[in-house]
């Protein structure tokens, strides 16, 4: 207590100001990574360590405090080095004001995408015209889009046709349907999966590809093959295929259907702020205001 009582005596406006702006500061860094595949690997990197040091407290070992304490530079220039991607699409996105003011893609047009989607993956189904079709949602996929030929057009059943059509140039590579709704580009280059763990290993560099878009962004990934005409769809390293129309409607409509890019930080900020309000408003007050 006596500490506790020292340490509030000891707060001038000055410290309490330095704390706000580190905790923005952190809180931003944390919207940056939002939506990104370093999360997970950060979480476990942090948890690590902090089990590390706690057991080195409480048992005082000595040679293992000292690594940690000698681990810190080490960690200082590989985490920037594991983190390169995330970090480039993070300043990316800070770069074009996505942290401040992010913008979504409506629902009402996301379902149209889907709609076209779907129209255009069942006639190239039947006509065994293979087509590789990324669906962006939160990482950024710019790099990608660079590869590939500009279209900047609107998402339409007919465009994806002809963009797959096997005499057109455009055919061999990805189209990809950006953030804002509309087809980015085409013959666009994917990464290629390094797994050896594919749902069959006479899956060709259309289907690699998908699976390797789908392993480096949170991106879906519609296939559809030249030889069988069958329609297939990755989502986070998985590949899930032998899909009729409906079934892949169902999976669009679910994982891509709704709005779930990360919010701007304004906007979760006011979104807590009005949590907090309603949270420590009185409880009939709270009902005349519903009621209101």
């Amino acid at each position: 207590m006596e500490e506790l009582t020292w340490t509030l005596e000891s707060l001038t406006l000055p410290a309490l100001i330095d704390i706000t702006i580190v905790a923005f500061f952190f809180f931003g860094v944390s919207f940056l990574f939002r939506g990104t595949q370093a999360v997970a690997l950060l979480r476990g990197v942090v948890v690590l360590l902090v089990g590390l040091i706690f057991i080195s407290s409480i048992f005082e070992f000595l040679a293992l405090s000292w690594i940690l304490s000698k681990m810190l530079t080490v960690f200082a220039v590989a985490i920037p080095v594991i983190f390169q991607p995330e970090l480039r699409r993070a300043l990316e996105r800070l770069g074009r004001g996505g942290i401040l003011f992010n913008r979504q893609t409506p629902e009402h047009l996301r379902s149209q995408i889907i709609a076209e989607v779907c129209k255009a993956a069942e006639t190239l189904s039947l006509r065994h015209h293979g087509a590789l079709i990324v669906l962006q949602r939160n990482s950024s996929l710019d790099e990608y889009v660079r590869t590939g030929a500009p279209v900047r057009s609107v998402v339409s059943a007919q465009i994806l046709l002809t963009v797959f059509w096997p005499k057109t140039e455009l055919h061999d590579g990805a189209a990809i349907i950006d953030d804002n709704g509309r087809i980015a580009a085409a013959a666009a280059v994917l990464p290629l999966t390094a797994s050896r763990n594919l749902p069959s290993p006479k899956l060709g560099t259309r289907h690699r590809a998908a699976l390797g878009i789908s392993e480096v962004s949170d991106a879906l990934c519609i296939v559809v093959s030249e030889e069988t005409g069958r329609i297939s769809i990755t989502n986070r390293g998985r590949m899930v295929t032998r899909l009729d129309i409906e079934r892949l409607r169902t999976i669009l409509n679910t994982f891509y259907g709704k709005t779930d890019k990360p919010e701007s930080i304004w906007k979760h900020l006011l979104d807590r702020l009005r949590r907090f309000r309603v949270s420590s408003t009185p409880p009939g007050q709270a009902d005349a205001q519903r009621t209101d």
